[in-house]
């Protein structure tokens, strides 16, 4: 089932092309944008990037989230280049949030329970090193806190198997292009939204109930 995520997309893209609903900037590559003052940044990777864009945008100090890839050694992958698993990138977020309304900790505890971090380079019917789970750091500190959750997950018995998820030094990331850019919320009608992303969301917010967003809160 490799690639499930691209055939579902590639029609839905197709029937939008016929009927001329796809707008000439949707394939240009969003705008990376730089940190506003009272910001930090995060950046995992963890299978589609769909719904972990959604899920994390959900949580209460999360500002804003951009997909688009980083692990790997191509400049400037187009979303088939990583798709070809030639690139060495993974589909991947990167988070701007306040660290006065939600620490790293509890953001790197969200991406745990975001996706399955125990499926080597696969998420669900997604396979591919492009779907693989990274925790990117950019500070010591922050590599120490993603291997505590780690063992703190592991020793939770939350998930069955071994945590394998790739915890390496952050060097850069490459926006996606446009179209990838919440569709979670552009797309809702979707099949493998309704069959992959929201069951992952849905996870998200049961796990992280105390973190969401107000609207978001399960009351």
């Amino acid at each position: 089932m490799k690639k499930y995520k691209i055939l579902v997309f590639g029609i839905l893209f197709l029937g939008a092309c016929a009927n001329g609903q796809v707008k000439k900037n949707e394939n240009a590559f969003a705008v990376l944008p730089k940190p506003e003052l009272n910001e930090k940044v995060a950046t995992f990777a963890g299978g589609c990037f769909w719904s972990l864009s959604e899920g994390l945008s959900e949580l209460n100090g999360v500002d804003k989230v951009v997909a688009g890839y980083a692990g790997g050694t191509v400049k400037n992958p187009t979303y088939e280049d990583v798709c070809s698993d030639n690139t060495g990138h993974a589909e991947s977020v990167q988070i701007y949030y306040d660290p006065k309304v939600i620490s790293y900790t509890q953001l790197a505890e969200a991406f745990f329970y975001a996706h399955d971090p125990t499926t080597l380079n696969r998420q669900g019917p997604d396979e591919g090193e492009d779907y693989r789970s990274v925790a990117f750091y950019r500070t010591p500190e922050e590599e120490k806190t993603l291997k505590d959750i780690v063992e703190k997950v592991y020793k939770s018995h939350h998930y069955a198997d071994p945590v394998v998820t790739q915890i390496v030094p952050f060097k850069v990331i490459y926006p996606a292009e446009n179209y990838h850019q919440g569709y979670y919320k552009t797309h809702p009608g979707s099949s493998y939204i309704q069959n992959v992303s929201v069951p992952k969301v849905m996870k998200l917010r049961a796990s992280m109930n105390a973190y969401l967003k107000p609207e978001f809160k399960k009351k």
